[in-house]
């Protein structure tokens, strides 16, 4: 089902000529003779259909007409026009609309319990697709929009302190991208389209919330010494060889290992380092 133009002529023809022939018909029917009575009634009839014709159509809307069960076309045109008479129109909205999805409970890639909801902005594109090929489109984009979320939101895990791959938490531009891509790909049948999609609410389950937030303190400490240790190694190999080649001074393995461990103790430790002068031989 494709959307096309529908025929129409100014509404505002139309309207005169209806009132000019309800007129005449009204003059031809008080003359009290047969033959004008009889053209005085079919005046009147054909402004009766002219008036059906008429159809006004508001800014940002479009007027879908059937004839007896046939898809007659659209009028997208804001405006007074006048249409196929006795045409049944259906008036449809091509503003830019929002859906708030409700809290979803799903499972993220880990298993974890998740709660994930996300506002979609879409706007009907193809008037004949919304009308005649799903049954209430409104209903059809919801149902959709928390299908998709919930597909998406099943992919990827809440949160990556290993930073492997994508995450809901650390990649909320990337999924809302994916989330977009796949809701324009469901609702096309609809003739609707996705204009942006986006994350409005990410959290664990109540049920473990207090046990995640442990476990990810835990993870992001152990991360974090991670780096603090690894540029911990770099700042002592550094130490140690800009000391020989400055002072001049060689150092043997021992008193290198004990320099690099009270370096490595001074810069990974978290409270202030107490330095140890060491006046006589390590020997």
């Amino acid at each position: 089902m494709k959307e096309f133009a529908a025929w129409k002529m100014n509404g505002f023809v139309a309207l005169l000529l209806a009132i000019a022939l309800g007129v005449a018909g009204g003059l031809l029917v008080v003359r009290e003779e047969t033959v004008p009575i009889l053209l005085g009634v079919l005046c009147f009839i054909a402004s009766f259909i002219i008036l059906t014709s008429i159809t006004v159509v508001q800014p940002n809307q479009a007027s879908v007409l059937t004839f007896f069960g046939e898809y007659k076309g659209t009028v997208r045109q804001d405006g007074i026009w006048m249409v196929i008479p006795f045409s049944n129109r259906k008036k449809l909205s091509l503003r830019v609309r929002n859906f708030n999805s409700a809290k979803l409970k799903v499972n993220d890639v880990e298993g974890n319990p998740i709660e994930i909801a996300a506002v979609v902005v879409f706007k009907v594109v193809e008037t004949a697709k919304a009308s005649f090929e799903v049954d209430k489109y409104e209903e059809f984009v919801e149902i959709q929009s928390e299908a998709a979320l919930r597909h998406v939101a099943s992919k990827y895990p809440y949160d990556d302190f290993e930073e492997k791959g994508m995450s809901l938490r650390g990649n909320a531009d990337e999924v809302s991208a994916e989330l977009a891509k796949e809701l324009q790909e469901r609702l096309a049948v609809a003739g609707v389209e996705v204009i942006e999609a986006r994350l409005t609410h990410l959290a664990y389950s109540t049920e473990i919330a207090g046990a995640m937030l442990q476990r990810q303190q835990a993870t992001a400490i152990i991360a974090a010494r991670k780096k603090i240790v690894e540029g911990a190694v770099g700042m002592v190999k550094e130490a140690l060889e800009r000391l020989e080649k400055d002072s001049g001074v060689t150092l043997d393995a021992e008193r290198k290992a004990a320099m690099a461990n009270n370096l490595m103790v001074s810069i990974v430790s978290d409270r202030a380092a107490q330095p140890v002068i060491n006046t006589g031989s390590l020997y």
